[in-house]
C-alpha cells in the first residue's frame, strides 16, 4: 500500500510544484518582455514626435522666408516707382516708367513662344525617293544591277 500511495503522491507533488514554478515564472517573465516592447514603442513614439515637430518647425520657417520675401518685392516695386517719380525729367517719361512697372507687376506668367508657321513642307518618316525609281521597301532597293 506505502508503494501505491508514493506512486500518486510523488507525480501529484512534482505537478503542484510545476504549477507554482510555472505560476512565478509567468508572473515574472511577461512583465520583462512588455517592458521592453513598451520602451520599444515608446522610443519610437517620441522619433514620431520629433519629426512632426520639425516638419512645422520647417513649414512655420519657410512661411516667414515668403512672407519676408514678399515683403522685399514690394519694397523693390515702391522703391522703383519713387525712383521714377523723382527722377524722371518729364511727366510723360515718369508715366512710361510707371506704367511699364506697373504692367510687369500686373502681368501673369508669359507664354511660350511658338515656332513659325512658315515651313512650306511637314517632315517626313520615311526617305523620300526619285519618281521612277524603287522604294526603300522594293526587293531590288541598294542592289546593283
Amino acid at each position: 500500500m506505502e508503494h501505491s500511495l508514493l506512486v500518486w503522491l510523488l507525480p501529484t507533488l512534482a505537478l503542484v510544484v510545476g504549477v507554482v514554478v510555472g505560476f512565478a515564472l509567468a508572473r515574472l517573465l511577461p512583465n520583462a518582455a512588455p517592458s521592453n516592447t513598451q520602451r520599444q514603442l515608446d522610443d519610437i513614439q517620441q522619433r514620431f514626435d520629433n519629426y512632426q515637430n520639425e516638419v512645422v518647425t520647417h513649414f512655420n520657417s519657410t512661411a516667414s522666408l515668403v512672407k519676408k520675401l514678399t515683403q522685399s518685392y514690394q519694397d523693390v516695386q515702391d522703391h522703383l516707382a519713387d525712383g521714377a517719380n523723382r527722377l524722371a525729367l518729364d511727366e510723360l517719361t515718369r508715366q512710361r516708367l510707371l506704367a511699364t512697372l506697373h504692367s510687369e507687376a500686373a502681368q501673369g506668367p508669359r507664354d511660350r513662344l511658338t515656332p513659325p508657321k512658315d515651313t512650306a513642307e511637314v517632315p517626313r518618316d520615311y526617305a523620300p525617293k526619285a519618281p521612277n525609281s524603287p522604294g526603300m521597301l522594293d526587293e531590288s532597293y541598294g542592289l546593283k544591277r
